[in-house]
């Protein structure tokens, strides 16, 4: 196993700048956004309607399982060394949440543990 530790981190571009990865997934443009419902706006990737929104989204468990595939990629490779993961979407609450959250727990079973940090889960809703 060549990676040694693995960190699946969640943002939201309208917070700052996406942290530094080896790969970052940008689900603002091609994935429909909770936002738009104000029955979830509100809400989290912690709450249950959230992530069934974003999960049942045409394109998402495609994503999620590239984005594993890319990291069985690094840990195939010749060099150890850390693989840090960003997903990222226009407030970090919703989409890029409830997909780190997935990939992390899929790279945890296939690969090793992976530590989960949700940037901007906890920031309030950008008004846009």
């Amino acid at each position: 196993m060549s990676v040694t530790e693995i960190c699946v981190i969640s943002f939201g571009y309208l917070h700052g700048a996406p942290p530094e990865a080896h790969l970052t997934l940008d689900l603002r443009r091609h994935f429909r956004d909770p936002h738009v419902d104000p029955a979830l706006r509100d809400l989290t990737a912690h709450d249950l309607p959230v992530r069934r929104a974003v999960l049942t989204t045409p394109g998402i468990r495609e994503s999620v399982l590239a984005a594993a595939l890319v990291a069985e990629a690094y840990d195939a490779g010749p060099t150890a060394a850390p693989l840090t993961i960003a997903v990222g979407c226009a407030g970090g609450r919703h989409r890029a949440a409830t997909v780190a959250m997935v990939l992390a727990s899929r790279l945890t079973k296939t690969i090793a543990p992976a530590r989960l940090v949700h940037r901007d889960l906890d920031k309030p809703v950008v008004e846009r």
